[in-house]
């Protein structure tokens, strides 16, 4: 069922992406291992897939320390794409090449710090609020330029891009004009001389829409691994 499930969802990624007058290899495929086994992991690997995201920390520790050794393909990449406590902030720089929830002044400092102290540049996402839902994590769009300004001054961090989550719809469609306002925010950005090539934006439900309005990144799970299994 794996290789099904990968082989048709990036079926539908390349049609989106050829509707919307884009390249398909311009998008990439996030596969989320939440409550994911190793295992399945490994075979995920195995059949071609190469960056993995994951939501919390301990979970992501346990996979990413026993599977480095296994799978030493240098092209596997581990994407931390939940909401990070400042707290993990240097563990999540020793696990992962790509964060997608930086959201605020507070937690990029820290990020730096760690990343100064590993040696190491870190790659960064800015995760924007982009509706009124309590439990979304992000920065409100009104507060995203000071704080794409402040995290593009610090050395050890790289602001590649962009985040969203919106909230969840049966019907895809009610998603577009969030992750049209991402990308409408990113433009803004740019025409002030920030470079934000990432778009990290749709899920299992509606990654093809998010798709067709500019998604760089999209962050599947359910559709690749089937339901998630509680932990």
């Amino acid at each position: 069922m794996l290789l099904e499930n990968t082989s048709a969802v990036f079926k539908k990624m390349s049609h989106a992406a050829m509707r919307a007058g884009r390249r398909p290899e311009d998008v990439r495929l996030v596969a989320v291992t939440k409550t994911v086994g190793i295992d399945e992991i490994r075979k995920a690997a195995d059949i071609g897939l190469r960056v993995f995201g994951e939501n919390k920390i301990q979970e992501a520790t346990e996979k990413i320390t026993n599977l480095k050794f296994e799978i030493s393909n240098s092209n596997i990449e581990w994407h931390l794409i939940g909401h990070l406590q400042r707290n993990k902030a240097k563990y999540a720089v020793r696990l992962f090449e790509l964060i997608h929830s930086l959201d605020s002044e507070e937690l990029a400092a820290d990020l730096n710090k760690e990343a100064e102290k590993a040696g190491k540049v870190q790659r960064v996402l800015i995760q924007v609020k982009l509706s009124t839902e309590e439990t979304k994590s992000g920065i409100p769009e009104q507060d995203l330029p000071l704080l794409v300004k402040k995290v593009t001054r610090l050395e050890n961090l790289k602001l590649e891009g962009l985040m969203t989550i919106p909230p969840f719809f049966a019907d895809p469609e009610p998603a577009r004009p969030f992750f049209k306002r991402l990308r409408e925010l990113r433009d803004e950005l740019e025409k002030k001389g920030f470079v934000l090539p990432e778009l990290s934006m749709g899920m299992s439900n509606d990654y093809e829409v998010a798709i067709q309005e500019g998604a760089t990144l999209v962050r599947i799970g359910t559709a690749i691994f089937g339901e998630r299994r509680d932990t």
